[in-house]
């Protein structure tokens, strides 16, 4: 199957799940992906060992049961209600660390996507948080598709209306690029609007401090946005996507790069925002597309937000810079 039939057709389709409010918002979206694209669904439920370790076994032994029981019961509702008709599932629980559990769950099961749900940093009780979050988003081997508190509960996968747009944030490095093939497949599978967002810095870099006064710096800042749209502009020009894309450039301030892709992504109602992000063992440049930035846009993001990292084993789409011309951002979140 080639790279972008890959991209385009998920045939497993994992939903992990702590049975909470957010995790329904997930499973709702992972059960439109699953019909939509005619994917095995797989969910799956692990049971922490952390702290029932202490209980003793036969505590062990009860939750399990009583999880079990909750998953049968999930199962039941589903298959009555329609949601399950037609799509090849299975249900799984498991005992042990939380990631590591799923990532040889994902790995059994040939799972090309992801579906998981967060609380965000304040809930009690969240599904993924802080490290476990990171390590989601940079060692998992498939793409993941994280649905906050804030996302829509109803999934726009399957639906009828056609415009749509998609916004795919890079900082031009290569591990934000990584993401590039899937944002573009995804946004011609749907015939929808590919918005182009990077966030450059707001004082000259080190290779600029002749500037002298507010017009030199505003000159150099307008140098810096041609250069970004330019290229963003090849980006997209090399990317063939059929719908006509759109470029945003914004200026670094106090506000982390998280909060400028929110209130893009927001200020154009995206459906989905798109990122390419490193793995932990990545060892090239450093880029402020982290797992910490993915993880606060998923907090707080009004849609769904697709992450993928170099362990995912997508193909980047090369963009090759200017002979001699420096990256645009370099400062880590």
């Amino acid at each position: 199957m080639s790279l972008i039939s890959a991209a385009l057709k998920p045939r497993s389709v994992l939903i992990a799940t702590d049975f909470s409010e957010t995790s329904e918002k997930a499973l709702s979206y992972a059960l439109a992906i699953a019909r939509f694209y005619g994917s095995k669904l797989c969910l799956a439920h692990v049971l922490s060992s952390i702290g029932l370790a202490m209980a003793g076994p036969d505590a062990i032994a009860a939750c399990e049961q009583a999880v079990r029981r909750e998953v049968a019961d999930l199962r039941d509702w589903l298959l009555r209600t329609g949601a399950l008709g037609g799509i090849e599932h299975k249900f799984i629980v498991r005992q042990g660390e939380l990631w590591p559990g799923l990532r040889e769950i994902t790995r059994h099961e040939g799972t090309d996507l992801m579906v998981v749900g967060t609380h965000g940093r304040h809930g009690m009780g969240k599904l993924f948080f802080g490290s476990v979050a990171e390590q989601i988003f940079r060692q998992a081997d498939c793409p993941v598709l994280t649905v906050g508190p804030h996302s829509n509960k109803h999934p726009w996968v399957g639906t009828s209306f056609t415009e749509r747009t998609f916004l795919f944030a890079t900082d031009f490095g290569p591990a934000s690029f990584h993401g590039l093939t899937q944002a573009v497949a995804v946004a011609n599978q749907f015939r929808s609007r590919l918005a182009f967002l990077t966030v450059i810095p707001a004082i000259p870099s080190s290779q600029h401090k002749g500037w002298r006064t507010v017009a030199d710096l505003r000159k150099l800042r307008e140098d810096a946005r041609r250069i970004a749209l330019q290229r963003l502009a090849e980006v997209a020009h090399n990317a063939m996507l059929d719908v006509r894309p759109e470029f945003h450039v914004e200026f670094e301030s106090r506000e982390p790069v998280s909060a400028w892709i929110l209130e893009t992504a927001e200020r154009l109602r995206a459906d989905l925002i798109i990122l390419g992000l490193h793995d932990s063992g990545y060892n090239g440049v450093i880029s402020h597309l982290a797992s910490t930035t993915a993880y606060d846009v998923a907090c707080s993001s009004s849609s769904p937000v697709l992450t993928l990292s170099c362990s995912s084993g997508y193909e980047e789409l090369q963009c090759d810079r200017p002979k001699g011309q420096s990256r645009l951002c370099r400062r880590p979140i």
